[in-house]
Parts: structure tokens; C-alpha cells; sequence
């Protein structure tokens, strides 16, 4: 837990690890490839060509010249409504958009004040947010079944210390299908950890941009903390996640449909209004369309959620049977992994701890492999998250040949990058 560092809170390490990339840079400067924000891990990637559908719907609306209002206009809120009608009310005047999720996080944030808790570990962009809003910002451990909530007796834990030391909790961010452990928080614990957090005064953000990608929607149950506690829960969806391109921005956020929340949303507002973080209208044109769910872009959604499962599957064996762990991913685009058991293998490389190994993986795949230090994770622990979308192909006709496959693990090109993932891995044994 940060509880002690009451100024700017930094994952553990974080002083040592700063020292280090200085070293590394051999001039007295920091890294360019390590530790700046802006070299940050950005969110698995899908690794397949644009629907052309979503692009057909860009290019017609590419000729229009005035600007979406601050929160998105009225056609992209109203379809962000209709997509949440599972189980949540409201209505459209509940709902802000943002040219994509870190802006309308910092805005959340800025917006509810207070210390903000969350789970470790966490998604990259989180706790630099916190840190450039000068917010302490503290991570609670997870449970051993999951990651994206944080374990509920650690999270009262933690809130008793923090108001022990004079801070002031007041937001609990989670993912309850997340990022990055690829895994989906079973409903119990969800329903355990809001009621702690509900309890202690917290408003809560579910991230939910990950919903959509669920490897077996059939047999996992994905709870949302707003179907039971729907007055302290603010919802927030990335279209990246599933239904639009990461190259077009778009996040949207449902407040609770009460006269407090819409306060906060008039200052969520103000804060987007000034930063200029307006979603521009050819995109706000496509989200809306992907938002109303057509039948092109929910069937592809549900191919690119089956295939990315299956390649997560076999990145999964691939760390098991080097002797690695992992829990088993069931949502995204991605795998967490701990290669703490390959250590001496690794250590007679020189890797030592996750941003050597950080380094180590990404050129020795060839792709951006982020370490668990992205995420809060600690410094010294082996961490990594591998992403699935690189194992689709290079070329456009590769992608979509591994998309429309029956067997996509036996293309030539899948095959061979999987072989490469699991020499990889097993030549640290």
C-alpha cells in the first residue's frame, strides 16, 4: 500500500527505478523508452483492419464542419443511452463522452475530488492521472481469484489508514473485466467490494471498456456494480475495448440519475470544456453507429472476441508449460503473466526485475511486451503482459484471413509467431 507517501504516492520502487533509467541514459537524463508518460503502454491492441462498415460511416460524416458540443452531441449520447440499457436507467442527459477513456478519467477524477483508491495492479494511464491531478492515489492488493477490484478487506483496510493519516478517500476506480489480467471479477466479490466501498462513503468507477471481449460469454457472468449499487456507481466505456478502432478516440461515462451525480457531471463539463477534449463529429458519428450495436459491427465483435480467446489460450500454455503462471484470461486482448519462477534463467540474461524484462521481451519478440511496474505493479516482481493482437499477422490480408480462419492457430503465420512466443519463453527454463 502508498498510505505513507502522502504527497504524490508512486508505485513501489519507483525512486530506485528512477535512479536506474537516469544510469541508463548515461547523460544524467531519464530514458526515453522507460519511464515518461508518454512512452506509456497503450492498451492491447486488436490487431485487425478497420470494419469497413464504421469506416464507410466516418467517410460520409468526414464533410461535416461543425464540432461536437463538449460531452458529445445529442445522436452519440442517446446511442451510448440505448447501449446501456442493461439493467441501468437514466437517460441520454446522464451521459458524457470524451475523445477517449484517460481524458474522461482525469475529468471523473478532477471532478470528485479526494484521494482515489485502486486495485494492483491497475491500468497504465491510471495512476499517472492521479499524479499530474497532484492526487494521492493509493493501490490496494487484489484477490487471488482476480484481478480489476481490489480484495474487500484490504480495501476497508486500507481506507481506515489512509483517514488515520488525515487523507480523504473518496473514489474507487475498478474494471471489472480488466486490464491488465484479462480476467472477469466473479459477481460475489464484486458485490462484497462495492458494499465495502458503498459503505465507507466511496463513489465508484467501473470501468467496463473490456465488457464486449469476454471469451466465453455463454459461461462467464459479468456483474456491474451500477445493476446493484446504480446511485454510487459511474460507468466508463472505451469503444476501443470491442466496437471502434483505438485510432478513433471515444469513451463514454453514465452517471447515476440523481440530482448530486448531475452536479458532478456539469463540473465533468467544465473540465473537458477546458481542456478542448471534444470527440470530433466524424467520429462521433461512427461511435454512434457502432454504439446502436448494427449486426456487422456486434458480429464482429463476437469473431474478434473468439479468436483473440483462443490465441489467449495458447499464449497461456505456452507460459505454463515454460513453468511460468498466469491466471486463465477470460476477457481482451491480452495475458498477464508472472515469470517469477524462470528468475535464475533470466537473471543469467541480466534481467532482474520487470523493466529489464520489459526490455529483454520486447526485442526478443520484436513487439511491445509493457512490465508489471506499467501497471503498480512491484519493480521487483517478474510481471509482464503479453498482447495477442502481434500473433494475428502483419498485413491486412493476414489479419483477416486469422479472423474469418475455422482454425486460425494453424495459419502458416500464427503457427510460426506462436513458435517464436514459446522458444521464447522456453529457452529461460
Amino acid at each position: 500500500m502508498q498510505g505513507s507517501e502522502r504527497d504524490r504516492p508512486r508505485p513501489a520502487g519507483a525512486d530506485r527505478r528512477a535512479g536506474r533509467e537516469r544510469d541508463a541514459a548515461g547523460d544524467g537524463g531519464l530514458r526515453q523508452d522507460r519511464g515518461p508518460v508518454r512512452y506509456g503502454p497503450p492498451a492491447p491492441e486488436h490487431g485487425l483492419p478497420v470494419l469497413p462498415e464504421l469506416a464507410g460511416v466516418l467517410a460520409a460524416s468526414a464533410g461535416h464542419a461543425r464540432p461536437e458540443p463538449p460531452g458529445g452531441g445529442t445522436a452519440l449520447r442517446s446511442a451510448a443511452d440505448a447501449y446501456w440499457r442493461r439493467g441501468l436507467h437514466g437517460g441520454p442527459g446522464d451521459v458524457v463522452a470524451a475523445p477517449g477513456a484517460p481524458p474522461l478519467l482525469f475529468a471523473l477524477m478532477a471532478a470528485y475530488g479526494g484521494d482515489v483508491l485502486m486495485p494492483r495492479p491497475c491500468p497504465a494511464t491510471w495512476m499517472p492521472q492521479a499524479g499530474l491531478l497532484g492526487r494521492p492515489a493509493y493501490l490496494v492488493p487484489t484477490p487471488a481469484e482476480c484481478g480489476g477490484i481490489p480484495d474487500p478487506y484490504a480495501l476497508l483496510e486500507t481506507v481506515r489508514r489512509v483517514r488515520a493519516e488525515g487523507g480523504r478517500p473518496r473514489l474507487l476506480l475498478i474494471s471489472v473485466a480488466d486490464d491488465p489480467t484479462a480476467t472477469v471479477a466473479p459477481p460475489e466479490l464484486v458485490r462484497e467490494v462495492c458494499e465495502a466501498a458503498v459503505g465507507e462513503g466511496l463513489h465508484i468507477v467501473s470501468d467496463e471498456s473490456w465488457r464486449d471481449t469476454l471469451h466465453r460469454p455463454r459461461d462467464t457472468v459479468l456483474l456491474s456494480p451500477a445493476e446493484m449499487w446504480p446511485d454510487d456507481v459511474t460507468v466508463l466505456t472505451d469503444l476501443a475495448g470491442a466496437l471502434a478502432p483505438a485510432a478513433w478516440p471515444v469513451a463514454v461515462a453514465r452517471f447515476p440519475a440523481t440530482g448530486r451525480a448531475a452536479a458532478r457531471g456539469a463540473r465533468v463539463l467544465d473540465i473537458l470544456t477546458a481542456l478542448g477534449a471534444r470527440v470530433a463529429a466524424p467520429v462521433a458519428h461512427a461511435a454512434a453507429h457502432a454504439l446502436r450495436e448494427p449486426d456487422a459491427v456486434t458480429g464482429r465483435a463476437r469473431l474478434a472476441a473468439a479468436l483473440h480467446a483462443s490465441l489467449a489460450t495458447a499464449v497461456h500454455h505456452a507460459v505454463l508449460a515454460a513453468g511460468a503462471l498466469a491466471r486463465p484470461p477470460q476477457a481482451g486482448r491480452h495475458l498477464y503473466a508472472d515469470l517469477g519462477p524462470l528468475r535464475p534463467g533470466l537473471a543469467a540474461r541480466g534481467v532482474t526485475d520487470s523493466m529489464e524484462l520489459e526490455e529483454y521481451l520486447t526485442d526478443r519478440l520484436g513487439t511491445p511486451v509493457p512490465g508489471g511496474h506499467r501497471f503498480g505493479d512491484e519493480l521487483g516482481a517478474l510481471r509482464v503482459r503479453f498482447g495477442t493482437g502481434p500473433l494475428l499477422g502483419s498485413t491486412p490480408e493476414e489479419q483477416e484471413a486469422s479472423l474469418t480462419a475455422v482454425e486460425p492457430l494453424r495459419l502458416p503465420h500464427v503457427a510460426q509467431a506462436l513458435s517464436m512466443f514459446a522458444a521464447a519463453l522456453d529457452e529461460l527454463r
